[in-house]
């Protein structure tokens, strides 16, 4: 992950109601989520959640799978850990990190 992706996986999340969504992507691990079943979940409107999901695509933080009518987004963990990765090695300037192995997800 490079410095514009980490920027803009960080500004997607620095939102309160798109953290939420992805928290909850991330709970829900690969099976994923209806935009229905996160509106009610959240209890969020559906057209904010619309735009909250698009930013949080746009930033590579979660993908979407077409299902027969309907669209799973899903967290992407390999995106989320490479932000945690680019944290860890970028906020240690070459020191050590007291940062123990459970850093990445194995979801």
């Amino acid at each position: 992950m490079n410095e514009t992706q980490t920027v803009s996986a960080l500004s997607a999340l620095a939102h309160v109601q798109r953290l939420r969504v992805f928290r909850a992507l991330v709970v829900a691990g690969p099976e994923g989520l209806t935009p229905s079943a996160l509106a009610e979940q959240l209890d969020v409107a559906r057209n904010a959640l619309s735009f909250h999901l698009k930013e949080l695509a746009h930033a590579g933080l979660v993908t979407i799978e077409q299902q027969g009518r309907n669209l799973i987004y899903r967290a992407d963990f390999a995106h989320m850990n490479g932000l945690l990765d680019y944290l860890t090695e970028h906020c240690c300037q070459g020191g050590l990190c007291e940062v123990s192995d459970s850093s990445h997800c194995e979801c």
